[in-house]
């Protein structure tokens, strides 16, 4: 999985948001607000990553569990997906 180019993330008083960039602006339209942790992942998918690598590089970053990680990348995932934002 990698966040499709044509988007950035940048960091705005304290808040993590993700806008469209050129020819991404003609496909979406609007902004992302990440907290903390989805800002993590979304670095993590500016390069070429599986779910295997995001559970484990989460779980180093975070306190959490790795089922309960998981779950949360999961469903982190699928809204990127939702959006078109990533290539699987």
């Amino acid at each position: 999985m990698k966040i499709k180019s044509g988007y950035i993330m940048r960091e705005v008083a304290d808040n993590y948001v993700v806008v469209p960039t050129g020819q991404a602006t003609v496909d979406f339209n609007g902004m992302i607000t990440l907290n903390e942790t989805g800002a993590f992942l979304w670095e993590q998918l500016a390069e070429e990553k599986n779910l295997e690598e995001l559970v484990e590089n989460f779980t180093k970053e975070y306190d959490v569990d790795e089922a309960t990680a998981r779950k949360d990348i999961m469903e982190f995932v699928e809204k990127l997906k939702d959006a078109d934002l990533i290539d699987c």
